[in-house]
């Protein structure tokens, strides 16, 4: 009897530790237990864990994009600013190191401008990028403005201490320096990534703003915490947008909004002749002293037509004439922001089930079947003016890369005559 009574109040002694222990587990950590979310992942060829509906989650939130991006290129003529200045703000104080994103905000941040530094420049590829970070109160240039994706993403996957307070004004006296000495045909633009829920500035941050205003500097911020108002104001007074992000998914779908050329500032929308130079690509094995890095260079390179000087990337500005270096390929896809693809309709799975057509149960593009194992219908999609129907990765292909509906151009070409009378 006394062994298991003894038995009997340990148990319940356990039992009132385990009840401890539930109340100290933290607000996220009891989510994740009562949701069960790793039910829902499953292993890839490499052993990996994945969610089992990504594709389709990543590719509903690319046609909400798409879509979006459809709705104000068509509601109204919208000059677009197509050579872009973009300074990225990243706040590296003491509040990017919460935990509420996992593993946390400064990593997290780190990743999904990294993502949207190359979809930027895949969309932009006249334009140049710098990095900006603010800690301890001050703001320092990380990396400046330039045309290669390669440097920035190097800066962010090096060492990134996180410590003191975030100030908003420095950040953006910084930027205003640096973004003042833009030509006049250049888009001055700022993406804050702002983790903390105040700002320590040394001065009126309302005459900053104003400083911005004046300078035509659109400020746009994404907040990793809670909406606070003078981030909200900052983005009124300069045209920008202000956004606060869920988690991380959010956050990569609010980063990515701003990849595609927004419409030009009233002032900015007139016509300008800008000087441009297509340079020359230096044999292999050639030396030369490198105007970028100033030291001596030996393999590919650009030679500038005007004053013969080499540079190593293209799109940039010759540091010694200043001319503007660009190549053909550059301005033939900065030319698919004008007229866009429209987008392609979703095909609901009863038309698919009707299909006996083989040409019609196929992705036009790929040719793979669009019938899933035991000949259920898929999800596709079909082009508004060719009818035809594309799988969901020919149809990112097609929007994102190609920017040519293949169907549209077989219709094209096939039936020359039918084109000319129209």
């Amino acid at each position: 009897m006394k062994n298991s009574d003894g038995r009997r109040l340990n148990g319940e002694a356990e039992e009132e530790d385990d009840d401890e222990e539930d109340m100290n587990i933290e607000a996220w950590e009891r989510s994740y237990a009562e949701d069960r979310s790793w039910e829902a992942l499953q292993e890839d060829e490499s052993g990996r864990l994945r969610p089992i509906d990504e594709s389709i989650i990543s590719h509903a939130q690319y046609r909400r994009r798409l879509r979006a991006r459809s709705l104000t290129a068509t509601t109204a003529r919208i000059q677009k600013g197509l050579i872009r200045y973009l300074y990225i703000v990243i706040d590296l104080s003491r509040a990017a190191t919460e935990m509420d994103f996992r593993p946390s905000r400064m990593a997290v941040v780190a990743r999904q401008v990294g993502a949207f530094i190359r979809e930027f420049f895949d969309q932009n590829p006249l334009s140049q990028v710098g990095l900006v970070t603010i800690k301890d109160g001050i703001a320092h240039c990380l990396t400046d403005l330039g045309g290669s994706p390669e440097s920035h993403v190097k800066a962010l996957t090096g060492k990134l201490e996180c410590s003191g307070d975030s100030s908003l004004q420095n950040a953006l006296d910084l930027v205003h320096g640096l973004l003042n000495q833009i030509p006049s045909y250049g888009h001055r633009e700022v993406l804050i990534l702002y983790s903390a829920l105040s700002t320590c500035d040394p001065g009126d941050i309302m005459e900053t703003i104003q400083k911005c205003k004046k300078s035509k500097i659109r400020c746009s911020v994404i907040g990793l915490s809670a909406e606070m108002f003078i981030c909200k104001h900052l983005c009124q007074e300069t045209g920008g947008s202000y956004s606060v992000a869920l988690d991380e998914s959010h956050l990569k779908e609010l980063i990515l909004e701003h990849a595609p050329p927004p419409p030009a500032i009233a002032e900015f929308a007139i016509a300008n002749l800008i000087k441009m130079g297509f340079p020359q690509r230096a044999a292999e094995g050639s030396i030369s002293i490198c105007s970028c890095h100033k030291e001596a260079k030996v393999g590919v390179g650009y030679t500038c037509p005007r004053c013969k000087a080499r540079v190593c990337d293209l799109p940039t500005e010759c540091r010694i004439c200043g001319l503007q270096l660009v190549s053909s390929p550059h301005l033939a896809r900065s030319y698919h922001h004008l007229f866009p693809i429209a987008p392609f309709d979703e095909v609901p799975p009863s038309h698919l089930k009707d299909l006996h057509n083989r040409s019609q149960s196929t992705c036009f593009g790929c040719q793979q079947s669009l019938l899933s194992p035991g000949n259920k219908p898929g999800l596709c999609v079909a082009c508004p003016k060719c009818k035809k129907y594309f799988c969901l990765d020919c149809d990112i292909y097609i929007h994102e890369s190609l920017h040519n509906c293949p169907g549209c151009e077989s219709l094209r070409h096939s039936n020359p005559v039918a084109t000319n009378e129209e």
